[in-house]
């Protein structure tokens, strides 16, 4: 009878296993995050990309001793979390302060299907010098263009916010001349180990996921007085 009751219990005990199993795959799932880098270990060192071509957006002072590069997708909300809470610190603490040269480069996921176009937005918007205005505007109003059908008119009120001349704004839109810009950065990022967005580059090296402002300027200090 004892044995049988032990046999009974074999694919019970087996069955708890494949359950533990499963808890610990959801558990390491859960602690990846949406901003992870996937299967490429964080921090990993990787070789600058090709500067021919346009090499993105660009705010601070080319003196600036470290230069931190953002890859990220309008539509990702890790990355609106960063540009809305984040960024204004580290544009008042390290740009303005002429510590820190930041390059804006887009990552558009595709399963984002308003990114593209809201990339080629603020792309038409610099034709105007508004690119950064555009940036943030269309980062605020995230959940207002996510999900509507006819996100475009969206980035064009903005772009009546900003004051762009609407014709020359309206006739970039309709060219879709920025798109293979739009795609070379995607590829650029992709060829350097980029995955996820937010995704950093920081002296060498990529950081995924969006990170606080406090740990940001630790990196900084790090490669601007390594003796630290």
């Amino acid at each position: 009878m004892a044995a049988t009751t032990r046999r009974g219990l074999t694919p019970f005990y087996a069955v708890l296993g494949v359950i533990a199993l499963a808890g610990v795959a959801l558990l390491a799932y859960l602690a990846a995050g949406p901003g992870s880098a996937g299967g490429v270990p964080a921090n990993v060192v990787v070789q600058p990309s090709d500067t021919a071509g346009f090499r993105g957006y660009v705010m601070g002072a080319d003196t600036a001793p470290v230069e931190v590069v953002e890859y990220a997708d309008y539509q990702c909300p890790a990355c609106q979390g960063f540009a809305t809470v984040q960024m204004p610190d580290i544009r008042r603490d390290l740009i303005a302060t002429g510590r820190v040269r930041w390059r804006y480069r887009d990552f558009p996921l595709s399963q984002h299907r308003h990114a593209r176009l809201a990339a080629h937005a603020a792309a038409c918007a610099d034709e105007q010098g508004k690119f950064w205005e555009m940036h943030d505007l269309i980062y605020a109003g995230q959940a207002d263009w996510a999900f509507r059908g006819n996100a475009g008119g969206a980035f064009r009120d903005y772009a009546r916010q900003l004051g762009l001349e609407l014709g020359r704004y309206d006739g970039c839109m309709d060219s879709n001349r920025y798109a293979g810009r739009i795609q070379a950065s995607f590829e650029e990022g992709q060829r350097i180990g980029v995955q996820s967005t937010p995704s950093f580059l920081i002296g060498g090296r990529i950081y995924a996921g969006a990170l606080a402002s406090d740990r940001v300027r630790q990196l900084v200090d790090s490669i601007a007085s390594p003796g630290r």
